[in-house]
């Protein structure tokens, strides 16, 4: 079994991360500083003798590297950041010091405490405006806001690295990314756990557009599960990968899913297009496949309905 150091640890993606590493018998030590993540996602982690939780904040320089000397981790999964692109939008520096300039001290953590692997929760945001579906690892990467921008730069700076170092990076180029413990509030909420809000407290949804739009969701339970994959599969080389189902899911498909478990509630009321809006977004996932042996398991559906019906 492995020793893992989880940064972002008590986040949405973060916490699944944690539990899944711990039920497969993993030792995991996280890390959060409580900006946006929440003590309660990690209650099932607490009861486990082999985690345990440090109270900070990785953007501080010294903090990653010292955590890893007193852990000594086999690999670091990085998913600690600014995850909101309207804040990285309206607060540009804090998304280059929570995005890059973290990554580039976990990267350093890494180099000088002599850790084998790194995982990094990159995004799809890096690709932009793809017209061209599904999209490849290999397409050009053209993001149209910082978050995307610091995103591709952590990368290319975990890459440079690994190369330079000879530690193992995988960067997992999430899609959209669904299920329990995603805050509807967030600012970067998916649609998915905004709907779920909305049809539970009885309430129609908003569509922007004809709703035939497009997105690749995966559920969090093959997030993590990814995350595990390229942190302790043995023989894992340095590389990129979508993490996404390579199936598309249209907004109509979603809420026509809700509006059966919720037959009362209001049709869903449509809006004109918003500016900037991506129609489509669909990724290849044969990358992940080949290198991690990773192919999503859940269902839309099915993780839909464990969000209508939880328990």
């Amino acid at each position: 079994m492995s020793k893992i150091l989880v940064t972002g640890a008590a986040g949405f993606i973060g916490s699944h991360t944690v539990d899944h590493l711990l039920r497969e018998g993993h030792t995991v030590t996280g890390i959060d500083n409580f900006r946006t993540g929440r003590r309660e996602n990690l209650a099932a982690a607490h009861h486990a003798s082999t985690f345990t939780l440090i109270e900070a904040d990785v953007a501080e320089p010294g903090v990653a590297e010292n955590i890893a000397r007193e852990f000594q981790p086999d690999a670091i999964i990085h998913l600690a950041a600014l995850v909101s692109v309207q804040e990285s939008l309206s607060d540009p520096g804090l998304n280059q010091r929570l995005n890059v300039d973290a990554t580039f001290l976990v990267a350093e953590a890494a180099r000088r405490q002599h850790v084998a692997r790194i995982v990094f929760a990159s995004s799809a945001a890096i690709y932009g405006d793809a017209t061209k579906m599904p999209i490849r690892e290999s397409a050009e990467k053209a993001p149209i806001s910082p978050y995307g921008a610091a995103k591709l730069a952590s990368e290319v700076i975990l890459s440079g690295h690994g190369a330079s170092y000879g530690i193992t990076v995988r960067c997992q180029r999430y899609f959209n990314v669904f299920g329990p413990r995603q805050d509807p509030a967030s600012p970067y909420s998916g649609v998915i756990s905004i709907f779920a809000r909305r049809y539970r407290e009885g309430k129609g949804v908003t569509i922007f557009g004809d709703g035939r739009q497009t997105r690749d969701f995966i559920s969090v339970y093959d997030v993590a599960r990814a995350n595990a994959l390229a942190a302790t599969r043995a023989g894992v080389t340095s590389g990129v990968a979508n993490i996404c189902t390579g199936r598309a899911t249209s907004l109509l498909e979603v809420a026509a899913v809700f509006a059966r478990e919720h037959p009362t509630v209001p049709a869903p009321r449509h809006e004109p297009p918003r500016p900037g809006d991506i129609i489509h977004s669909l990724g290849a996932a044969e990358a992940a496949a080949a290198a991690l042996d990773f192919h999503a398991s859940v269902t839309v559906q099915d993780g839909l309905l464990e969000l209508i019906r939880p328990g």
